[in-house]
This record gives structure tokens, sequence and C-alpha cells, in this order.
């Protein structure tokens, strides 16, 4: 295995393959170099996407306002796609995302505004929550041996159940949450820069996904990561405990969704059991568009980001063009077909 630790910055990761000689002809080449680097793609599709709607509607799609806007729509969705991008990229996949997300949120606000407790303990009892909720994904997964996805089906509801249960489906005011807890609205407060709005939950997003970022690329953990979605076997041949990679990574993407929860509270101001309902597929969708490969070993957090943008230039531009909202859902649809397909042809390289 190579040390990834050694690439320059801005390198992108994939799982180790030692490729055979081969066809040389130019759409082979091409697979080839799409393989080594998957976010060059949805790239490509952002820079693209901007150039067709900035002629579509004019000026107004890039004003800063309208920037700004559709950086605070992915906010959510970037944060828990860089969750969802670790389970991933292990070949296993995270359906209950969305569920610990809301979960978390309604426990803070419930311990915070209902019981009275010091907002920083809500806040930090919020935190654990949501890393236990991935700890118990973990476990199901690796020591019970049960397909991921089955599991985190079954961990979606049965957390949904619980933040419905703790919440009585009700909402908690966003006058209320200011009033008992400001510290939970913290991700939302915004400053000014010209005409744009910086709030700090896009801030935290980008810390979160540098931070990601920087465990897969620089450090030991974040190269079992993808050995372990590449080849399991030669990942453990290799000396690599798999099971604890695996447990490592369902846990943290618990606790990135936890964080995920503090920007959704910020993003509403209100904690509510409806809120970031979509979440889950949201999540797939960017990591998918993103280049990362659903067959895991391959693919990036800076892909998701990407993938989490591609999203919103699209539906930001198809509502500027007075398009319904049923053609922005159908784009987007399309999208991750064509994403999936692009994958799969991909993959055929180290076939």
């Amino acid at each position: 295995m190579s040390d990834h630790g050694t690439e320059p910055p801005g390198a992108e990761k994939t799982a180790d393959l030692h490729f055979e000689d081969g066809p040389t002809d130019p759409l082979h080449r091409l697979q080839r170099f799409l393989h080594a680097a998957p976010t060059i793609v949805p790239v490509a599709v952002l820079v693209l996407s901007v150039l067709v709607f900035s002629a579509i509607v004019g000026t107004r799609f890039f004003h800063p306002f309208n920037l700004s806007l559709i950086m605070q729509q992915v906010t959510i969705i970037a944060v828990i796609g860089v969750a969802q991008t670790l389970v991933i990229l292990t070949a296993g996949i995270d359906l209950s995302v969305g569920a610990i997300m809301i979960l978390v949120s309604i426990v803070m606000g419930q311990l915070a505004v209902a019981v009275g407790l010091p907002q920083e303990v809500a806040f930090l009892i919020g935190l654990a929550v949501g890393t236990g909720c991935g700890l118990i994904n973990g476990l199901l997964v690796t020591y019970l041996r049960l397909p991921p996805f089955i599991v985190t089906l079954g961990t979606w509801s049965v957390f949904g159940a619980i933040f419905l249960w703790l919440s009585g489906s009700q909402t908690i005011r966003a006058q209320e949450v200011a009033a008992a807890a400001p510290l939970l609205q913290a991700t939302g407060w915004a400053v000014q820069i010209g005409g744009a709005r910086l709030t700090m939950g896009t801030v935290a997003a980008v810390v979160i996904a540098a931070a990601v970022w920087y465990m897969l690329n620089r450090t030991a953990f974040g190269r079992h990561i993808y050995a372990t979605g590449d080849d399991p076997e030669a990942a453990r041949l290799a000396g690599i405990d798999t099971r604890r990679v695996l447990l490592a990574t369902y846990t943290l993407a618990g606790f990135i969704c936890a964080l995920g929860a503090w920007v959704l509270i910020g993003r509403i101001g209100a904690i509510s059991p409806t809120s970031g309902g979509t979440a889950n597929l949201d999540s797939i969708t960017a990591v998918v568009i993103g280049g990362t490969s659903l067959f895991g070993g391959r693919g990036s957090v800076v892909g998701t980001l990407v993938g989490a943008l591609i999203v919103g230039v699209f539906r930001n531009g198809l509502a500027l063009a007075g398009l319904d909202a049923l053609w922005q859902e159908f784009t987007v649809g399309m999208l991750i077909i064509v994403a999936v397909g692009l994958d799969q042809w991909i993959r055929r390289v180290s076939a």
C-alpha cells in the first residue's frame, strides 16, 4: 500500500490500484484518469451549470445575496454529506443520518428549554447522543454482521420514533430557544460582506469538511478507511483491523450528524421534529453526484461539497428561471442516475 500521506495538498484520494498493461486508446485513458481523479467530473458539472444558469437568468444569479443564499441552503446537506461520505467510503450506507440529526436537535432543545439545564450541558449531551447513535449503528454492522442498509433503515425508524416521542410532535419556537439557549442558535449568526450574508453555520460546515479531509488524506486511519472500502479481505491481510475501522467510522459519522443538528437549529431558529426530513436522501445525493463510489474505496469530501453545491445551484437556477419545483426534483433525479452510471463505467477500469 502506498503512502497517501505524501500526496500534495488537493490530491484526490482513491483506493490503491495497480493497473495492468491494457488498451491505451483515448477512451480507456479517460476512464483511468477519472478513476484516479473522481472530483474532476463534478467540478466540471458545477462550473458548466453556473455558466448556463448565469446566461439564462442574467446578473441575478451572480448577485452576492443569491450566492450566499445558495451557500446557506446547502450547508446542512454538506455537513450531513460529510458523515455520509465516511460511511460510503467503507462500502456501507447510513440511512439514519437525518434521523440522528433531528434527534440530537430535539434532545438539545428539550434539555435546555423544557428541562432548564444549562445550554452548554444540553449541547454536550446532544453531541454524546449523536455519537452514541453512530456507535449503535457501528456495533450492529460490525459485531452482528448485519448489512448496513438494513441496520440503518431500522435505526432510522427507531431514532425517528424516539424524537417524535421526546418532542410530542411539537415545535420549540425560535423565541423560546433564543431566551433559554442562544448558544444553540449560534450557527445562525451572520455577518454582512458586501451584499452577501455569511452565516456561522457555513463556516462550521467548511471547518468540519476541512478536518475530515485532513483525517482522510493525512492520517493512517484515513488510509484504513479507503482500504477497508476497496477490499476488506486485502485490508485484513495487510494487518488492518477492519471491524475497528468500521466501528470508528460509524461513530464519527454520528458525531458529525450531531454537529449537523447544531447547524440545523441555527439555520431555522426553531427546533422542530419535521425539520431536515429530506436530509437522508439529500446527503446520499450530494455524495453520489460528488463522485464518491457507492461501492467504496473511491471518493473525497471535496467531491461531496461540490455535489451539494451542484444540487443547490440547479435548484436555485431553475427557481430563478421560473420553473416549477417538480422540475427541480426531476433534474436532481437525472443527475443521480447519470452519476451512478458514470461511476459504474469508471469502475470497469479495475475489473
